[in-house]
């Protein structure tokens, strides 16, 4: 069996192996490295890259994300691109589009664990080493917990606060996430691997943020617009820092009171939940993207940060290229783990 080909980031100065049939970005995400990526399915253009060196077979993707003007310019997409040789290849962006935060192994309990809806709860986790966990906001990490499988959930938490916040939800059929739910407790042992993830806050850019929000979604989007609004109010650039949080029905939403109240505090920032499948007389009503849509004509200049189902993100990415947001400016990290 052939042992796969040598993927080399000149970015970072770094060879990375892929396996025969992975993508160059499978092999780098598995390898511990944050490249720029959105959708993973060929759609949002996000992890654009132009190939150096090497041939690639490149799978199926949408036309808008990749012209074929921009492939005769030897561009392509990570996340479709196998290689078929050693190959050579760059992103598009710059040095802001690169965590550069080493992942690591950490040890700690559970502090709190309390219910904020039916079936997602807020885990806070006290590590014994707070000052050695560094990550960016929207980031997150593979969670160990005893005698479960490691799964990924993101960060809530800011990055000054003592405690690591997670929101978990309990997927149907789901052992992992199941046995979390019903049985975290204050002083469980669990253990932390990471920081992962591209969809962090990009510091430099100055221009409006979406925040767009599913489910448990909400924990990276609170963490990028926490440390957004925390950015304006120390370099006195507020900026308009839209968060739509799409849930199934009223008993589905949580931390309104919370955004509310920043809100209140913070004149740019607005927020709007949706509610897909429950008529509400005071909110809006329909899928969380079309409200986004419908809100906004032109989006050149904007980033959007984006967490939740893979459904919902796959169905929102190309309405905000379709209002002028460039696929570089659109940062969503999709789980597809199964929960088992």
């Amino acid at each position: 069996m052939t042992p796969g080909n040598t993927i080399y980031l000149p970015q970072i100065g770094r060879s990375i192996m892929a396996a025969q049939g992975e993508t160059v970005l499978q092999a780098a995400l598995a390898a511990g490295i944050t490249y720029p990526h959105g959708c993973r399915m060929g759609r949002c253009g996000a992890c654009k890259s132009h190939l150096v060196s090497g041939e690639i077979d490149l799978l199926k993707h949408t036309p808008f994300s990749l012209t074929e003007e921009e492939k005769a310019e030897g561009l392509t997409l990570a996340c479709r691109a196998v290689p078929l040789s050693d190959v050579t290849i760059g992103w598009l962006n710059g040095e802001d589009e690169f965590a550069d935060i080493p992942t690591g192994r950490f040890e700690g309990v559970v502090a709190e664990a309390v219910d904020a809806t039916h079936d997602i709860k807020l885990i806070r986790i006290r590590l014994d080493d707070r000052a050695q966990f560094t990550f960016k906001p929207g980031q997150y990490v593979r969670l160990l917990y005893p005698d479960c499988s490691p799964r990924d959930y993101s960060i809530a938490s800011r990055i000054d606060e003592e405690l690591i916040e997670f929101h978990i939800r309990h997927v149907p059929g789901g052992l992992t996430s199941g046995h979390i739910f019903a049985q975290a407790k204050a002083g469980d042992p669990v253990t932390l691997v990471g920081p992962f993830g591209s969809s962090f806050l990009r510091e430099k850019h100055c221009g409006p943020i979406l925040g767009i929000a599913g489910g448990s979604g909400l924990a990276p989007v609170k963490a990028v617009v926490e440390a957004a609004l925390a950015t304006g109010q120390m370099t006195g650039r507020d900026r308009p820092v839209h968060v739509y949080f799409g849930a199934r029905a009223l008993r589905d939403l949580y931390m309104v009171e919370y955004f509310e109240a920043l809100t209140a505090h913070h004149g740019n920032l607005s927020f709007v939940p949706v509610l897909s499948n429950e008529p509400h007389a005071q909110m809006r009503c329909g899928y969380v993207g079309n409200a986004v849509a419908d809100d906004f004509d032109d989006l050149d200049g904007w980033k959007a940060y984006l967490a939740g189902p893979p459904a919902m993100i796959e169905a929102t990415v190309p309405q905000l290229v379709a209002r002028g947001m460039r696929a570089a400016d659109i940062h969503a990290d999709v789980f597809f783990t199964p929960d088992r």
